[in-house]
């Protein structure tokens, strides 16, 4: 049974007569944003720093998160080591322990978030957002269902909701514009994002961009991934750079939450965004904050890897030391090292044992059945 509402009753932000003509209150957003600029500013500064091949690892590094975590907001969960390896690939990089399995749908979505950010000065149009769609769909399928491949939704099926949650326990956080607005609401977002107006703030530009195209919600699917990709494109364009050392996407991930009913909030608030502003801050401090994490990481490696350099390793060993390093899940044994390595059990007994010898593994405490091992 559909809802009455009375004629005058704006129920989203899009129904406005004002829209997408967005007001804010500058006098909270602003100190916020005075702490976030300094902030950022200091962490490129300090991530340009790096030597030439450090900063290419936190580039790849950073990059392998936002593709990760960028899916996983939309429940699809992606291959760590096929997505490094695709964008190495794609960035001219020449990684140990990379694969030569291919996966058409993670090759699509690095494309695009390369192409995004690496490509930042170039106008976006809707011949690019039908690309970068048709990339994240290669097969016109997103599992059993249709896609209709580079090219606006047409409602068929009923109005676009905007959903998060598990099949059974989804919650609706608003509905999008009807099909038939979607050109003209188009046609005003691009020539506002390209536009790059002087007086407006580049990182509250990627707020307002990441806003205003979740509401269009112009695609059948791919929506939120081609928002977060707007994203990065318009804060590589706040920093005047193609690399990025920070993913504002592996944010979002760990607050999806709170992203959701800051969206909800916000499309029935009005045209005032004071509290998207507030948020979207907030979580981009908090994105930087992670970002030392990354560095942490690349200054660990390149640290290990010196004071290795001196040993003989087989590719093998040094693939799986990778894994180890990247984040390995559970615990290292014999039979693991043997299927990470495609070897025999002999084999992968005799790799660990020279690991051992050479101090780049330790046994841990547990014996028997149950041995295993980690980096020392």
């Amino acid at each position: 049974m559909k809802t009455k509402y009375k004629k005058n009753k704006i129920r989203y932000i899009y129904e406005s007569k004002k829209w997408p003509h967005f007001v804010w209150n500058t006098e909270p957003i602003a100190l916020i944003l005075e702490q976030v600029r300094f902030k950022q500013g200091r962490f490129i500064g300090k991530m340009e720093a790096l030597g030439f091949n450090l900063k290419d690892e936190a580039v790849l590094q950073t990059l392998t998160e936002d593709v990760l975590k960028t899916s996983e907001i939309e429940g699809e969960k992606l291959d760590r080591n096929q997505v490094r390896s695709s964008l190495a690939t794609r960035l001219g990089m020449d990684i140990i322990g990379s694969t030569s399995l291919k996966n058409r749908n993670v090759d699509g979505l690095v494309e695009m978030m390369l192409d995004a950010t690496q490509k930042y000065r170039e106008d976006l149009t809707v011949e690019r957002l039908f690309s970068w769609h048709a990339a994240l769909f290669p097969t016109g399928r997103n599992g059993l269902d249709q896609i209709s491949v580079g090219q606006w939704r047409d409602d068929s099926e009923g109005p676009m909701q905007v959903i998060s949650g598990p099949m059974g326990k989804a919650k609706i956080h608003f509905k999008a514009p009807t099909a038939q607005r979607i050109k003209k609401e188009i046609k005003n977002f691009l020539e506002w994002f390209n536009a790059q107006k002087k007086t407006e703030d580049s990182i509250l530009r990627a707020a307002m961009a990441h806003l205003w195209f979740v509401t269009i919600h112009p695609f059948d699917d791919g929506n939120g991934r081609i928002a977060r990709a707007i994203t990065d494109m318009s804060l590589a364009r706040s920093e005047f750079s193609s690399k990025r050392f920070y993913s504002m996407s592996a944010r979002i991930s760990i607050e999806r939450t709170s992203y959701y009913e800051i969206l909800e909030r916000t499309q029935k608030g009005g045209l005032d965004i004071t509290v998207w502003f507030e948020w979207f801050l907030s979580c981009f401090d908090r994105a930087i904050d992670g970002a030392d994490i990354i560095l942490e990481s690349v200054l660990k490696k390149a640290k290990f890897w010196d004071l290795h350099k001196e040993k003989t390793l087989n590719d093998r060993q040094r693939k799986i030391i990778i894994k180890l390093m990247d984040g390995f899940e559970g615990h290292l044994t014999s039979s693991k090292w043997a299927l990470l390595g495609k070897c025999s059990q002999d084999t992968a007994t005799r790799d660990i044992q020279e690991l051992l010898h050479l101090k780049i593994l330790k046994k841990n405490s547990a014996g028997g059945r149950s041995t295993n091992y980690s980096l020392k």
